[in-house]
């Protein structure tokens, strides 16, 4: 009897632990051209050889996963098995990429060019834009970019869409837009785009294929100052939370960008990211505060915690599985784990050389 409940504990404790175990970290070496692999609070394995990773961007699909390297390559490899499969340099540098269902699309800045590759990353076509290309985004058959140096948003549809033909890309539409867009995002049918020279944002219903201006403004109707780099934005179900560039707050709107609140914060903020129970908000700083990560209540719009670390702070990212914030400490060379029931850390994790982005990678 007792050898049988020894089995049980042993094998709840196994399941339970398998049951946990759907999480992978791949965090980018920005200086050492590598990828770090984070398993179960651990640093497991390197992926090395993996091109310039001073801006490494990882994004998976299916149960594939796609690198962008800052000096034009695309990187095919397994997240499984950690093995890379393919790779193709699309340019001498790259800034973004999206990966539809059986294409990725690539945002070129120095060949000035969007690149069209199928997913083993086959080239399938080259559109030549004469412009830094970025934002780039899908929306059913559409393909969505902005030019950088046409103050224009080029809009292509897919003409083998929903056939077994590779897809080919063709012009729908273009829209002149605020000056020098900068990056975008999209929300259903909408495609938001921000602007380096241009108070404001733009806004395309991709149905009606409608465009707007729309003016941010802060505390006394003043217009907000902002760099437009929407990965540094948060999007609740009813707020966005955006940085004040220049300002030491986080910015509240409502859904409809009407200004509800400025929050105090320790220094200029550069990141925010919503928890994925939208409860709270990490933010990151730059500067004198770089070590540092606020924890912002999104309900009460107050700070609830603050912590310091050892070496600035360059990106965060929430597990989804356990109570669990990593940070990325890339002046100490490890990946430091808030426990987000006790807000108090947790454990750092070594062997990580100058950790920037944390890519979160979830299997069964």
């Amino acid at each position: 009897m007792k050898k049988l409940l020894s089995l049980l504990v042993i094998s709840s404790s196994f399941f339970a632990t398998q049951a946990l175990a759907k999480e992978k970290y791949f965090v980018v070496e920005r200086e050492n051209n590598s990828l770090a692999i984070i398993e179960d609070g651990l640093t497991k394995r390197h992926m090395n050889n993996m091109h310039n990773m001073n801006h490494g961007i990882v994004k998976f699909k299916d149960d594939d996963a796609y690198l962008i390297s800052r000096d034009g390559y695309v990187v095919k490899f397994n997240p499984k098995t950690e093995k890379k499969e393919s790779e193709y340099k699309t340019s001498k540098s790259a800034i973004g990429f999206v990966i539809g269902k059986n294409f990725v699309a690539v945002a070129n800045y120095d060949d000035k060019s969007v690149d069209i590759l199928d997913r083993n990353l086959k080239p399938l076509q080259k559109i030549k834009t004469s412009s830094r290309n970025v934002g780039i985004k899908t929306y059913k058959d559409k393909l969505i970019f902005a030019q950088m140096d046409n103050d224009k948003v080029s809009i292509y549809k897919d003409e083998n869409y929903g056939t077994k033909k590779p897809p080919h890309f063709v012009l729908e539409k273009e829209f002149k837009v605020g000056q020098m867009p900068f990056d975008a995002m999209i929300q259903g049918n909408t495609y938001i785009v921000g602007f380096f020279l241009t108070k404001g944002f733009g806004v395309i219903d991709l149905d009606k294929m409608k465009y707007k201006l729309i003016k941010v403004t802060g505390e006394g109707d003043k217009p907000v100052l902002k760099v437009p780099h929407f990965g540094f934005w948060s999007l609740s179900k009813d707020k966005t939370f955006i940085p004040a560039v220049g300002n030491n707050a986080v910015m509240v709107y409502d859904k409809d960008f009407n200004f509800l609140k400025n929050i105090k914060t320790q220094g200029l903020p550069v990141f925010t990211s919503l928890s994925p129970n939208q409860k709270y908000l990490a933010v990151t700083f730059s500067g004198k505060d770089f070590p540092y990560i606020q924890i912002i209540d999104t309900n009460t719009l107050k700070v609830l915690k603050t912590f310091k670390f050892k070496g600035k702070v360059l990106h965060i990212r929430w597990s989804k599985e356990r109570p669990e914030l990593y940070v990325s400490v890339n002046g100490a060379n490890e990946v430091d784990v808030i426990d987000t029931n006790t807000w108090k850390m947790q454990r750092e994790i070594y062997q990580v050389k100058k950790p920037s982005g944390i890519f979160l990678y979830q299997y069964d």
